[in-house]
């Protein structure tokens, strides 16, 4: 990769031309828009992500250089110039860039997050689906509820049915009714809005996990590793409510655990607060 000093002086000499600053600002120009365009049009994705992450590994690389981080830029640069990351990349989000390459063409959008207009009303959905979730509890009907945080399940959303529907007990329990068409799978929640239902969840393969747990736990366990999303599972064969997050599970939620939790994604997209508390009475539980 050619030095930094040489990069500079190259832009320097470009600019001195009559046409330098022109052809330079043009070019920059088009960079942008494309990356802009691909961060857009993948954004929602895992790989949206994934391409920040490179994109900081190219500003760490061309700091390294203006700083004279020898060892940093020669490890950067052994990495990106090899080639072997977009390889990886192409391979693990080809799916990722068809439905880009596809939006690109038809230039459709994605919907935003939905805000709930106040506490009142917050609270209303908050009480309708805490009431759902114990109605499906106690007549033992299995659902899995995955609720969207920072990373986007668009890729998720995809393999089911799109739904946009808003939030709300009742279309949550049609949705997970024994032997209607959207039963079998997951419902994916962003904010107040029901993006898609049916869908699949990747599998945890962790050998640590139980068991005696099913295919709903063990879907919410790998979706929960594998994004940082929160996803809350009633067993079929139990009536018990759990929740996943960051590859952890924690059973037999009470009314008042799903009540917190449920208020911690509503009001604010995090369960930071009621995770920690489940976390604590889930290590006192395994003390006894």
């Amino acid at each position: 990769m050619t030095d930094f000093r040489e990069i500079l002086r190259t832009i320097f000499n470009v600019l001195k031309q009559p046409s330098g600053l022109a052809s330079v600002i043009f070019d920059v120009l088009i960079i942008a828009f494309l990356v802009y365009k691909l961060l857009s049009y993948t954004k929602g994705t895992r790989a949206n992500e994934v391409l920040k992450g490179v994109g900081l590994l190219f500003l760490m690389s061309i700091l390294g250089r203006a700083f004279g981080l020898n060892t940093i830029s020669w490890v950067l640069d052994g990495i990106l110039a090899s080639g072997t990351v977009f390889v990886i990349l192409f391979i693990l989000f080809t799916p990722e860039l068809r439905r880009m390459l596809e939006r690109l063409g038809s230039g459709t959008k994605r919907l935003g997050r939905k805000i709930l207009a106040d506490d009142v009303e917050r609270q209303a959905v908050v009480q309708d689906l805490t009431h759902t979730l114990l109605r499906l509890s106690r007549r033992r009907v299995g659902a899995l509820l995955v609720f969207e945080q920072k990373t986007g399940l668009e890729d998720i959303a995809a393999t089911g049915t799109r739904l946009d529907a808003a939030l709300s007990g009742a279309l949550i329990e049609n949705i997970f009714e024994p032997k209607t068409p959207l039963h079998d799978g997951a419902a994916v929640i962003r904010g107040t809005t029901i993006v898609a239902a049916a869908c699949l969840l990747p599998l945890s393969d962790d050998p640590k996990v139980a068991r005696e747990l099913g295919t709903r736990h063990r879907a919410a366990i790998g979706c929960s590793a594998a994004s940082d999303c929160i996803v809350l599972v009633v067993s079929e064969e139990t009536g018990a409510i759990s929740v996943a997050r960051e590859g952890k599970l924690i059973r037999y939620l009470d009314e008042k655990a799903v009540h917190d939790l449920l208020t911690g994604l509503l009001a604010s997209g995090t369960t930071v607060m009621p995770w920690s508390r489940l976390m604590r009475k889930e290590g006192a539980r395994h003390a006894e």
